[in-house]
């Protein structure tokens, strides 16, 4: 386990960690988060590994801006009027997935897409320039870590190399709030 304060200059040590393969837990405008490259598998299975999470659970999105959630979701206007409320911001959105987008750790034909408000986040996702799934930082079942010193002390342990970015001890938050658009009627998931 190695930690990096969260910095200009860390994100370049993020990002070649992220482009490897690596696993990240990273402060977000929510909660701390894991992250991993979403189109590379064997990133998105340590995840799993790490978290406890059952593999049917699917993982949401982080992406750099709208252009890319366009790549990987089909949105019609209706949508993007509804999506450029809330993004950037606490707010995943599910949508229908694009067949053919190369992506792992997200359901069969819908994707949870959220571009987030956080300036160190951002920037790590314009330096990584592709998507990232991202699940709260937690064994699965029990409540998200904001503690940076608990962070360590439940995943330090981990035989899966992780990086942590101390953004410091985060406030108590929810994690985003989940709304499903596939449909006309807009439904709150969480």
């Amino acid at each position: 386990m190695k930690i990096v304060k969260q910095s200009a200059s860390a994100v370049a040590v993020v990002a070649a960690l992220l482009n490897n393969g690596g696993v990240v837990i990273c402060p977000t405008d929510t909660v701390y988060g894991f992250l991993a490259d979403a189109q590379n598998k064997k990133a998105v299975e340590k995840i799993y590994k790490i978290k406890k999470r059952p593999k049917l659970k699917p993982l949401s999105v982080f992406v750099k801006d709208f252009k890319m959630a366009q790549e990987l979701a089909e949105i019609d206007s209706r949508q993007a009027k509804v999506l450029k409320k809330f993004w950037p911001g606490k707010v995943t959105a599910v949508l229908k997935r694009k067949s053919g987008v190369k992506i792992y750790g997200v359901a069969k034909d819908t994707i949870a897409i959220r571009i987030p408000n956080h300036k160190f986040l951002n920037t790590l996702l314009k330096k990584v320039n592709r998507p990232l799934v991202q699940t709260s930082v937690n064994i699965s079942g029990k409540p998200p870590l904001n503690n940076i010193q608990e962070i360590i002390e439940t995943l330090g342990r981990s035989d899966l190399p992780i990086l942590i970015v101390n953004g410091g001890d985060l406030k108590k938050s929810k994690p985003s709030k989940i709304i499903n658009i596939t449909s006309k009627k807009m439904l709150r998931l969480r």
